[in-house]
C-alpha cells in the first residue's frame, strides 16, 4: 500500500484555506492536507480509556484529561482542528474507534464502513476526516474498482433477497439498504493510505456532484492494538 505521494489519485493543498475553498472536479475527488503533527496523541488514547467500539469524545473530557507537555500539544492540535470545521459550519466529530461492533447482516454483502464505500447526501456535501492515531482510512481510484451489486454473482443474491426483477423497485431496495454505495476492488487495484495526520476532504455521492464520490474504507481491526483516534465531519 502506498503513502501520501504526488502521484496517488488526489490533489495536495497546503492549508486550511486551500483544503475547503478547492473545487472538486476534472477527475479530482479528494483532497489532502499534508501535515507532520507534533504532540503525543497515543498518550490521550491511553488516558481516554474507552471501551469496545466507538466512542465520541468533546471538548469537555479534552481539556479534563492530564497530559505531559506532549501530550498537551496534540490536545490543543485536536481542539484546533475542531476549531476550524466548526467555523467553516460543519459540525465534526471526533471518535476514540476501539473495534467496530457489527450488527448480524441477512444480506449476501458487507455494508460496514470497513468495506469499501462511498458516503452519499442529499444534497452537496463533502466528508471531512484525518487519523491522529492508529491505522488510517484506505482510499481506492474509481476506476479501480467495481460496484459489488453490479457483480453478475452478487447481483443475483440480492435479486433473491428482493424476491422480485431487475427494476426500479430493486433499484430502491438496494439504495435503501446501502448495498449500491459499495464497491469490490479489481485483481489489479492499488489502494491507497490516508496516512496519520493529514486532513482530507472527499467527494460524496449527491444529486449533480461534478466528481464521482471518493472510495475509502476503515482500517482493519488489529487484535490488541490501542484504539484509533480519528476526526470526521
Amino acid at each position: 500500500m502506498s503513502e501520501v505521494n504526488t502521484m496517488d489519485p488526489f490533489r495536495v493543498v497546503d492549508s486550511f484555506e486551500e483544503l475547503v475553498t478547492t473545487p472538486l472536479g476534472n477527475g479530482i475527488n479528494a483532497l489532502c492536507w499534508r501535515r507532520t503533527l507534533p504532540g503525543d496523541f497515543e498518550e490521550i488514547v491511553q488516558k481516554l480509556k474507552v471501551g469496545r467500539g466507538i466512542t465520541s469524545i468533546d471538548d469537555e473530557q479534552l481539556r479534563a484529561l492530564e497530559l505531559s507537555t506532549a501530550g498537551h500539544v496534540a490536545r490543543e492540535i485536536l481542539l484546533q482542528d475542531l476549531k476550524l470545521l466548526r467555523d467553516h459550519d460543519l459540525q465534526p466529530s471526533l471518535d476514540c474507534v476501539n473495534g467496530y461492533l457489527h450488527d448480524v447482516q441477512a444480506g449476501p454483502m458487507r455494508t460496514d464502513v470497513q468495506s469499501f464505500h462511498v458516503d452519499s447526501a442529499t444534497v452537496e456535501a463533502d466528508t471531512y476526516l484525518c487519523t491522529y492515531f492508529g491505522a488510517s482510512s484506505e482510499g481506492l481510484p474509481n476506476g479501480e474498482a467495481v460496484r459489488r451489486a453490479d457483480i453478475p454473482e452478487t447481483r443475483a443474491a440480492l435479486l433473491k433477497l428482493y424476491g422480485g426483477e431487475d427494476d426500479d423497485g430493486f433499484r430502491e431496495f438496494l439504495n435503501e439498504h446501502f448495498y449500491d454505495l459499495h464497491y469490490a476492488p479489481l485483481p489489479y487495484a492499488w489502494p491507497f493510505s490516508f496516512g496519520v495526520g493529514h486532513l482530507w476532504r472527499i467527494a460524496t455521492e449527491w444529486p449533480g456532484s461534478p466528481v464521482p464520490p471518493c472510495i475509502h474504507r476503515a482500517p482493519d481491526t488489529v487484535a490488541g492494538a490501542l484504539p484509533r483516534l480519528l476526526l470526521i465531519s
